[in-house]
């Protein structure tokens, strides 16, 4: 199969992001793409919550999402939406950071609100709150798809080890971790974060990032990684997409996962163990 990473640079309006995606879709369809995956926050990237208050509308609601869902029904390709931000009617206010397979014919397959919130103090002018404004998802999702099955995952929980473990004991064949990874920690912990998550589980994974400075209106704007990434279930990267938004293609050959697993069978020798 063939997979199609999509690179953005979103602003903090949704209107004005949603062209280039849908360009980027149409470009990964005339590529031969039989998944498109794009990065966390495809919607809009924004510091500030009470712009985000104003612009962010419910899952039923929102126009991002809906564009999305046409598009992969008219490209007739299943659709990886890395995350939108999502109003959500909870007491306290907060968001949902949710990521979204749709299926070539337009309908939701399955939906994943993104479990481990950035809460870090990168350096002392970087400080991140996710869960001030969003709050955490409690659900690990596979989801079945004709090719393949997919484990679904947002961001900072590639940080998270025990997660991937269980996505793949459940079956999953692919490991999607959409991101808007910080510039800083990017640089030092992208690549061998999603290396070890390969290696560990045996398992395809696939990383569509935002990319470069994000430039806000209602905001102080904010730097992205980049580097959209494919690694294969050995651990060595297929594609690196580079700084620059656009498509970068990936063609899978799901027989490495078996094969993978055959060789080192780590995921059938968990033990019981007490402490500390």
């Amino acid at each position: 199969m063939r997979a199609a990473l999509v690179q953005l640079t979103v602003g903090d309006d949704p209107q004005a992001n949603l062209p280039e995606t849908l360009t980027y879709l149409r470009a990964a369809a005339a590529g031969g793409a039989d998944l498109v995956l794009t990065p966390e926050c495809t919607g809009l990237l924004s510091s500030s919550r009470d712009h985000q208050r104003r612009v962010l509308r419910t899952e039923a609601e929102d126009e991002t999402l809906a564009a999305l869902r046409a598009e992969a029904r008219a490209i007739g390709i299943p659709v990886l939406v890395g995350s939108l931000g999502l109003l959500t009617g909870d007491a306290d206010g907060r968001f949902a950071n949710r990521s979204f397979l749709i299926g070539a014919d337009g309908e939701i397959v399955a939906r994943y609100d993104k479990i481990h919130m950035f809460d870090v103090n990168v350096s002392e002018t970087e400080v991140y709150r996710e869960s001030a404004a969003y709050r955490p998802g409690v659900r690990a999702v596979v989801a079945d798809m004709p090719f393949a099955r997919i484990g679904m995952a947002i961001c900072y929980d590639v940080r998270f080890p025990h997660l991937f473990r269980r996505l793949a004991q459940g079956g999953a064949q692919i490991l999607t971790v959409p991101a808007a990874f910080n510039h800083l920690t990017g640089e030092a912990h992208w690549e061998v974060l999603l290396r070890a998550r390969a290696i560990e589980t045996g398992c395809f994974v696939l990383a569509p990032a935002q990319t470069g400075f994000h430039p806000e209106e209602h905001g102080k704007g904010r730097r992205t990684h980049g580097h959209s990434l494919a690694v294969n279930p050995w651990g060595e990267v297929m594609v690196d997409a580079g700084t620059d938004p656009g498509v970068t293609f990936v063609d899978l050959d799901l027989s490495e996962v078996d094969k993978a697993r055959g060789r080192v069978p780590s995921l059938t020798h968990d033990r019981p163990f007490d402490g500390p």
